[in-house]
């Protein structure tokens, strides 16, 4: 029965990690969709690709960051259960909204709100909680400020081009900047899934803990959590692709192309470094500064408030969720 509830749970995170590939299966293609450089049935694929390739050049800093968030010493099948539900369910009902919000944060506010709700605040890890929290401020500046810097850039060198040949070069560039995106997205975003299937592992007696106190992530974790993201981007967002593609600022191919080179970038030094960024977060932050090259009132504000106070919401709200969810379990 242990072994048998332990695969459930195992099951129901690989789910939320397909609801991760689905929710920000925008973010990888809401730009080159947006442009019109591929069909919506052909971009998923193309993300989704790139999305399960990333295990073979990322590694699993980021996993250890997040499955650590709560003391493994507490972490139990109800805990991550519970915190498991508070993601899903925020993230679908994010996901009706059309918000663009964090599966990631998600993930983290619903394990710590379960591991609250077991045994108190000490037990969180200041250090991973730290990480997370400081960069949903800076993981949306750095984007925008790398997506403004990349599309002054573009728009100087090619300042004496034919707009028409700017848009046919960078219609075929954006293809390789919306790869590098996905695989962006699949190196920082599977590994949120690694860490917790292997908290849970750990704390079922099934893995031990490494000498320096780092989770064990194997390579069946690494493959199905690929797996799921992957298959989950296939089945795609569409109305979160309308929210980031066409609602917050108007695009051209060169804008695609500056806003994922930017927001790319912004991950593979996040994942390099271990930390559980938010890939909305850049990519959104990188399409406002791309927009803002054009004008400030280019971007519209008021679409982007709506989504930064989502981003504020997501932590308390999935850990408020999964702390309700633990208690319903415990009574049962």
């Amino acid at each position: 029965m242990r072994l048998a509830a332990v695969i459930f749970i195992i099951a129901v995170a690989l789910f939320f990690d397909y609801t991760n590939g689905f929710h920000d299966a925008a973010n990888s293609i809401a730009t080159v969709v947006s442009t019109r450089v591929l069909s919506p049935r052909i971009a998923v694929f193309w993300a989704a690709f790139f999305n399960f390739v990333a295990f073979l050049i990322f590694g699993t800093h980021v996993a250890n960051t997040v499955g650590k968030t709560v003391d493994p010493k507490v972490v139990s099948n109800a805990v991550v259960f519970a915190g498991l539900l508070g993601a899903i369910i925020w993230n679908l009902i994010t996901w009706w909204l059309g918000l663009p919000t964090s599966s990631s944060h998600s993930l983290i506010g619903g394990f710590a709100g379960a591991g609250i709700a077991k045994a108190g605040f000490h037990v969180l890890n200041a250090e991973s909680i730290k990480k997370t929290t400081i960069f949903i401020v800076i993981s949306p500046g750095v984007g925008l400020v790398l997506g403004f810097a990349v599309m002054l850039a573009m728009l100087w060198i090619f300042r004496k081009t034919r707009p028409s040949k700017v848009d046919g070069g960078f219609r075929k560039m954006q293809l390789v900047s919306a790869a590098a995106y996905s695989l962006g997205h699949g190196g920082n975003d599977a590994q949120k899934t690694m860490g917790v299937i292997a908290a849970l592992l750990v704390g079922a007696h099934y893995l031990k803990l490494k000498p320096n106190g780092d989770l064990p992530i194997v390579l069946w974790i690494v493959l199905a959590a690929h797996t799921a993201i992957a298959l989950g981007t296939l089945s795609g967002g569409w109305r979160i692709v309308k929210t980031l593609g066409t609602k917050i600022t108007k695009l051209k191919p060169v804008g695609g192309f500056s806003a994922e080179t930017a927001a790319a970038t912004s991950l593979f030094l996040a994942t390099h470094y271990g930390i559980p960024v938010s890939t909305t977060h850049t990519i959104t932050g990188a399409i406002i500064g791309v927009g803002s090259t054009q004008r400030l009132t280019a971007v519209r504000w008021g679409v982007a408030r709506r989504i930064v106070w989502a981003w504020i919401v997501t932590i308390p709200a999935a850990a408020l969720m999964a702390w309700a969810a633990f208690n319903v379990i415990r009574s049962f």
